[in-house]
């Protein structure tokens, strides 16, 4: 920051036109009148969608491999509701952690190869149901309607309940800060500063036989995240002018990639027990292994041979983009 009391008169001015100059310039990337694209400014940034993984993610895949290994029936498990019970919400910024904390579970299922039957939203498939009992839906099937089959929606084996319970502020915090210089107050002076902060998130999840409603599997997991803050300044005379020049960053681990990653844990050791896995070592039993499920979830092929499938391709940051996929290139 630039202390503007000790300018002179004509200093002043030239500061201020720079800074108008300089501010006109971050400005002409913007217009009120729309361009030939319809936009009046155009987006910043051009980082490519890629898969979001937690360091469980690889041991659910190896996972769904090993069952299909093995000849282990994928259980039809179904996902409810999984609610933030921290009640924990900012003033301005709304709920801390994730609401969606039972699609982050759906994902994980999948990933161990799992059979996933929907029961989270079925707004759509009852409304379907009650068009089809109106004998509403025709399929494309002239002067015919769709018909209702007893016993045509599976039912799930398992399903997975909880919540997240806990949210846990400033478990423990440390910060240091120096000031250097010497007695002279023109001399140039130093200051440097850091800060460490732990928190937690928690959360409690059960998976229960549908039939008998008994609570086959309960865990409860906790993940600490960090975060850190670094400042330097530097304070200095020179030629008449004052100096007070400060840098600094702010780092924390994602709360919400947390909380992925604790799910993926307490998903991951679930399957374990209903594959019967040997030992947490189920990747070098699987190396080598083809299957649908990936980093990124799973999905049924849709008619092509297995090793046809596009799962690789879903985790690779240059795939169909634009600018980085060189088969797109060639056909712009």
């Amino acid at each position: 920051m630039i202390n503007f009391a000790s300018f002179s008169k004509s200093g002043r001015k030239s500061a201020s036109a720079a800074i108008l100059a300089s501010t006109m310039l971050a400005t002409a990337c913007v217009s009120p009148i729309a361009g030939p694209d319809g936009n009046y400014a155009k987006p910043i940034g051009n980082a490519p969608v890629t898969a979001n993984p937690t360091p469980y993610s690889e041991g659910l895949v190896c996972m769904g491999h090993y069952a299909r290994q093995t000849g282990y029936a994928a259980p039809r498990i179904a996902v409810g509701r999984i609610l933030d019970y921290t009640g924990k919400a900012d003033f301005e910024g709304g709920r801390r952690v994730t609401q969606g904390a039972s699609l982050m579970a759906i994902s994980a299922f999948a990933k161990a190869g799992a059979r996933l039957v929907e029961r989270f939203d079925t707004s759509v498939s009852e409304l379907e149901l009650k068009y089809a009992n109106n004998k509403l839906i025709g399929d494309d099937i002239p002067d015919d309607f769709r018909k209702i089959t007893a016993g045509s929606i599976p039912g799930s084996d398992y399903y997975l309940v909880g919540g997240i319970t806990e949210l846990n502020y400033n478990i423990r915090s440390v910060g240091a800060e120096a000031f250097a210089g010497d007695l002279d107050p023109t001399d140039t002076k130093g200051s440097i500063g850091a800060k460490l902060y732990v928190i937690n998130v928690g959360l409690d999840l059960r998976l229960v036989e549908t039939e008998s409603l008994e609570v086959v599997d309960v865990i409860s997991y906790q993940k600490q995240i960090i975060g850190r803050e670094v400042s330097v300044g530097v304070f200095d005379f020179a030629n008449g002018n004052v100096f007070d020049v400060g840098i600094g960053g702010r780092a924390q681990e994602p709360i919400q990639l947390a909380i992925r990653s604790v799910l993926e844990r307490a998903v991951l050791e679930m399957m374990a027990n209903l594959y019967a896995a040997p030992s947490a070592d189920v990747c070098s039993l699987t190396a080598g292994a083809i299957s649908t499920n990936g980093i990124t979830g799973d999905f049924v092929p849709a008619g092509a041979p297995l090793e046809e499938y596009n799962g690789p391709s879903r985790q690779q940051a240059s795939a169909w983009h634009d600018r980085r996929d060189p088969a797109l290139r060639g056909r712009n």
